[in-house]
């Protein structure tokens, strides 16, 4: 399996260091003037491999040679001696030793196991991004699961550091096929492929109908356990295993979207970025682009205009949009529109708008679209439209988007509904229809009474409350009985 993007200037921007040159301090730096401890989780995993410092060194060479680390292909058994004695290797070195051990112990083996966690610091570049996709399937499974260490994780903040996507040499070397076949005994077929498909579509519906917070621990379970478990499998061919790759890519984008929409945006962020990488693990060009739009908006809705619009841009590029799907395609091309809008950029907004139209009117009855793409139709497309208009200042064809998105959308799609009467409401009342702007709004606390758990529909009431704080003392009984409605919601749900 290979590991991570090429370390040496491509990619991720991870400084370069080359242990053929100073071994000894390349490796041992971080520990120099400090008191090491024994590692003694290193130690006893690679008792556990029944490995000698020396084949264990031989083994990490294996790895890294395969991975296109060269430069850090020439460690010895010294330097296995001093990691086990307390020193704290550098670079990728954490993360080629944890897959040498996950290929000798069939197992997932995480630099956190090893006693070696992937540093984090700015100095060295997104390490999302470097981090092998089952690795990090597994330790992102774990701490979601286990409530001491979602704590950490929901209290984690938002990186656009990770938002820096690596070049074209990083998915050029995800997308070869693996060096080794599955280290797992379970025999993976077309069969499991359509499985995880099918829930994941299950789960989907169940998101746009009662929103993000509801029903995703679960979905989190079945990808921490029987997808991870596939993955590891032994496949009949490389079409297989990339189909199996995709599948448990749309699923982790899926347990991404719901955690965006529930407001758990550093949750959400890591499953994105998984996702990201588990499809360009299957080559999967169109799913890498449709994970991309998500965080695109993500970024966009953040207030990170910027950084939204160089994701958009990736998602439309070269194959991404051009292998997708007509439906698929109007989803990025609204999606780049809205980042195009947010960054003032309204001419070529404008012709994004049209090219989306033209994209989903070309979706006909006869063209397969991925099941990941059944949500966004007429409704959809107007939308994120309105969206777009209203970050171009044209508040009056924004207010006919919204409300065109809210006549033509299906009972079934309830969340996006109540998010929509929410920008809506707030669109109006920018230009002075008070009283409009509650009644819309009112229809929003229907939906959220409802039964609907989602946190973007919940900050549709709470930026209700702001924008009618300027109202609250002009006796205006609309506003007066939609404020005491609305506060008694949010007491309830806080």
């Amino acid at each position: 399996m290979l590991l991570v993007a090429l370390v040496n200037g491509t990619g991720v921007g991870m400084p370069q260091s080359r242990v053929g040159q100073s071994d000894q301090r390349s490796f041992s730096d971080r520990g120099r003037n400090m008191a090491r401890e024994r590692n003694e989780n290193l130690a006893a995993l690679l008792g556990e491999a029944g490995w000698s410092r020396a084949q264990a060194a031989s083994a990490y060479n294996r790895v890294a040679l395969e991975n296109n680390l060269r430069d850090h292909a020439k460690i010895g058994r010294s330097h296995i001696s001093m990691w086990v004695g307390g020193t704290r290797p550098s670079g990728p070195a954490p993360l080629i030793l944890s897959q040498a051990l996950s290929r000798r112990l069939k197992r997932v083996v995480t630099p956190q196991e090893i006693g070696l966690a992937v540093p984090t610091s700015p100095a060295q570049g997104a390490p999302e991004w470097r981090v092998d996709p089952l690795i990090a399937l597994t330790d992102l499974g774990s701490s979601d699961l286990d409530a001491d260490r979602r704590r950490l994780l929901t209290s984690a903040v938002y990186s656009t550091t990770a938002l820096a996507l690596p070049n074209e040499a990083w998915w050029a070397t995800m997308a070869q096929p693996p060096a080794e076949p599955g280290v797992g005994k379970q025999r993976v077929g077309r069969g499991d492929v359509a499985t995880v498909q099918e829930l994941t579509v299950a789960f989907s519906r169940m998101d746009q109908s009662r929103g993000g917070g509801h029903g995703r621990k679960a979905l989190v379970q079945y990808l921490h356990s029987d997808v991870r478990d596939f993955l590891h499998g032994r496949f009949p061919d490389e079409r297989v295993r990339r189909e199996m790759f995709s599948a448990a890519a749309e699923l982790s984008y899926l347990s991404g979207w719901m955690a965006f929409d529930n407001g758990e945006h550093a949750v959400a962020q890591k499953y994105f970025v998984l996702a990201v990488k588990l499809a360009a693990r299957a080559d999967d060009a169109p799913l890498s682009g449709h994970i991309l739009r998500a965080m695109a908006h993500q970024a966009i809705d953040l207030g990170f205009a910027r950084e939204g619009l160089h994701l958009a841009e990736a998602s439309v590029h070269g194959e991404r949009y051009a292998a997708a799907t007509p439906r698929e395609r109007a989803l990025l091309g609204v999606i780049h529109a809205r980042g195009l809008a947010a960054n003032g950029k309204k001419q070529s907004a404008a012709k994004a708008l049209l090219r989306a139209e033209d994209d989903l009117a070309a979706a006909s009855v006869g063209i397969r679209e991925p099941n990941r793409t059944f949500f966004f139709g007429e409704a959809a497309l107007a939308h994120e439209t309105a969206c777009t208009l209203r970050d171009l200042g044209d508040r009056p064809r924004a207010i006919r988007e919204f409300r065109h998105s809210v006549r033509t959308r299906g009972a079934a799609f309830r969340r996006t509904h109540a998010v929509t009467l929410g920008y809506l409401g707030a669109t109006q009342i920018a230009g002075g229809s008070v009283e409009e702007a509650c009644a819309t709004w009112g229809s929003v606390l229907d939906a959220m009474e409802d039964g609907i758990y989602s946190g973007r529909a919940r900050q549709a009431v709470v930026d209700m409350r702001h924008l009618l704080s300027p109202y609250r003392r002009r006796g205006i009984p609309a506003v007066t009985a939609l404020d005491t409605r609305a506060t008694a919601y949010l007491t309830q749900v806080d």
